[in-house]
């Protein structure tokens, strides 16, 4: 039996296979790279080793090191969790050989299924349904196709392609980014069909012979061909739901597979199914068929990999409905590109389970952070999963979008708001989804907080900062703060947030009543914090409520009658940073200084970097003239490109970063001249 498991893996996987060891007996051992020394999945296992370095290709990718982890632990079981190594057949042999016990799929079987053009070719005789396939570009004349990488998954190195005109650069852009991502650049192509959905089907073997499906996963909430939402057991017809069971149980007993595994496929507006790839091991959203079948996936993991049968013979029954969504650091004023930062607060209210069962309906948290948590750039941008359990898919979606809209995230930008939105949309409660759903529906994108309300967000921001300053002040603390003698100058406190830069004016009686208030476009403005408004009336930033009464300010709390009905606002301030959960959305403001400090002025037309990262291409030249949203350069940051694209036509002055040079956020990338 085994008696110590290493991970070999990072965040809120490492945490999931963690907690089964707990409860099944075995000790656990975590291996981290310097930027994890103190992540939680580190001070959670029994032992640690560190990876020196913080790059996947120094740390988590490095099968020597980790093996080397292994034998100076003790450990006697190795499990790869998803990513990084656990798709890949020499890792697994290598462990094997090391006489350690691989807790996934045979190398042989994993060998077959990474190779994703050969694995097609060996499941198309295995009567497993497939889409038009090819290698050589110059063979396509039937578009759209998209364009995929041979190896790995999570959407890495995919392309949707129209026309033969922009074929080229899609292949060789997914060569690239496949190649960062997996080790590995080639790619294929084949027939994309719109409108499908993405539907998956769990499989499990043992070393006994048999093959089970564990029932069907909906995928199709996409973005950047990547899952946001996943639900089980999927609403498709249960004639579908048989041919889908067939024919992942074909694939499985193609390569003799053992183990969890998933069989991933393209489910047609016709009604027919494609086969896409085979992922030789745990996925991410695994959880939402633990919570419809009452199974513990890690769990059977192991009792698989020490030899033993399954415990289920035949599909079990679904039971209720499960809907997981996947929160990521993520700017959506900036294109939902990867976020950094330190995330001050994590809070979700209601969760009844972390990485495990729950007793009815309610919500699991899978999540790789914790408050203080710092979000960097080496590594994959997701924080956690939440997963919503009920008796019907209505209901599951009701409570989860609830638990979102309510949460406490403050410090990192994410995408709860669109996650928000598309859960509680008329097109996904009638299951109107495919892949496509994102393209058609930009209206998800809008943010919760609709911007009348940010008036109110700014007023409960300065009245907790005040509060906040009332209470600490060693004197005359129980003085009304923005109380005034002469009632022409209220007290006026500025920020920056959503719709830039605000400057809030309000005065209060001496009961510390709100006797009046106002918010209006502060850049430009003499308005300092707790000085003089400026002179003359600026335009509101939306128009304020005509009825607004203060019924509680504190450092933490404002409580505001707004037309006699109450609202209240939850306020965490870290430094300059005030974050607002209130109750039609949040929004993250800073305050500003009173007096500011001095900036350096950039020059005209410079570029910068948005997040930190490597510049892997430089495309042009310092004296080339270039247009309006041509390609300068490509940077890669959190496992993604990121094109900087020309914003006027001009000439390009400088590029002071070669190809290969790394930089911070805000650094200079280039500079161009404007016409």
């Amino acid at each position: 039996m085994i008696r110590k498991l290493l991970v070999a893996n990072r965040g809120e996987i490492a945490r999931r296979v963690f907690a089964t060891c707990r409860a099944l007996g075995v000790e656990t051992v975590a291996v981290h790279a310097d930027a994890d020394a103190d992540a939680p999945f580190v001070t959670e296992a029994d032992h640690a080793v560190r990876l020196p370095g913080n790059t996947p290709a120094e740390t988590y990718l490095r099968v020597d090191l980790i093996l080397d982890a292994a034998r100076r632990s003790g450990a006697d079981a190795v499990h790869p969790g998803y990513g990084f190594l656990a798709e890949n057949a020499e890792f697994a042999a290598a462990v094997t050989d090391a006489g350690l016990t691989w807790i996934g799929p045979r190398a042989k079987a994993i060998a077959a299924m990474g190779d994703k053009v050969a694995a097609k070719a060996l499941l198309a005789e295995a009567g497993v349904p497939m889409l038009p396939t090819w290698t050589d570009a110059d063979e396509i004349t039937d578009f759209p196709v998209l364009v995929k990488a041979s190896a790995g998954g999570g959407g890495r190195g995919m392309r949707i392609v129209r026309d033969a005109g922009g074929l080229a650069e899609a292949v060789a852009s997914a060569r690239r980014e496949a190649a960062a991502a997996f080790g590995d650049g080639t790619v294929f192509v084949e027939r994309y069909v719109e409108r499908g959905r993405h539907v998956e089907v769990q499989i499990f073997g043992d070393t006994h012979g048999t093959v089970v499906a564990l029932g069907v996963r909906d995928c199709s909430i996409q973005r950047r061909h990547q899952k946001l939402v996943e639900e089980a057991p999927g609403i498709i017809p249960a004639e579908v739901r048989e041919r889908l069971h067939a024919a992942a149980v074909a694939a499985a007993r193609a390569v003799d597979y053992v183990g969890a595994g998933t069989v991933e496929f393209l489910l047609a507006p016709d009604g027919e199914i494609y086969f896409l790839e085979m992922n030789t091991r745990l996925q991410v959203e695994h959880p939402v068929t633990e919570l419809t079948t009452g199974l513990d996936l890690v769990r059977l993991q192991l009792l698989v990999a020490e030899g033993e049968p399954l415990p289920v013979a035949a599909t079990p029954p679904a039971q209720g409905y499960a809907i997981e969504v996947r929160l990521c650091a993520e700017e959506p004023a900036h294109g939902y590109r990867p976020a950094t930062g330190t995330l001050h607060r994590f809070a979700l209210p209601g969760v009844a389970a972390g990485f495990g069962p729950l007793a009815g309906p309610g919500l699991r948290l899978d999540s790789g952070v914790v408050d203080g948590s710092v979000v960097g750039v080496h590594y994959d941008s997701m924080l956690a999963k939440v997963v919503a359990w009920a008796p019907t898919r209505a209901e599951a979606a009701r409570a989860l979008a609830g638990a979102l809209a309510r949460a406490e995230l403050h410090g990192v930008a994410t995408n709860r708001d669109l996650l928000v939105r598309v859960l509680r949309s008329t097109e996904f409660a009638a299951v109107d989804i495919d892949t496509g759903f994102l393209d058609r529906h930009p209206e998800v994108f809008a943010p919760l907080l609709p911007a009348d309300q940010l008036p109110l967000v700014a007023l409960a921001a300065a009245l907790a900062s005040a509060a906040a300053r009332r209470t600490s002040a060693p004197v005359l603390a129980g003085l009304p703060s923005g109380w005034r003698n002469v009632p022409a100058f209220p007290q006026v406190t500025r920020f920056t947030g959503p719709a830039g830069e605000v400057a809030v004016g309000y005065r209060l009686d001496r009961s510390g009543g709100l006797a009046e208030w106002s918010v209006s476009p502060g850049t430009g403005s003499t308005a300092t914090a707790d000085g003089p408004a400026p002179d003359g009336e600026a335009a509101p930033v939306g128009e304020p409520p005509p009825a607004v009464a203060l019924v509680e300010a504190r450092p933490d709390r404002v409580v505001l009658d707004v037309d006699g009905v109450r609202r209240t606002y939850r306020v965490h301030r870290v430094g300059s940073e005030v974050f607002v959960d209130g109750p039609d959305g949040a929004a993250g403001l800073t305050e500003l200084p009173r007096f500011g400090e001095p900036t350096a002025e950039l020059a005209t037309g410079s570029l910068v970097a948005p997040l930190p990262g490597t510049v892997t291409r430089v495309h042009v030249e310092a004296g080339q003239r270039v247009a309006a949203g041509d390609l300068l350069l490509t940077l890669e940051a959190m496992k993604l490109e990121h094109p900087v694209l020309a914003p006027a036509g001009g000439v390009v002055a400088e590029l002071p970063v070669p190809a290969g040079g790394q930089v911070d956020t805000g650094a200079v990338l280039a500079v161009v001249d404007p016409e």
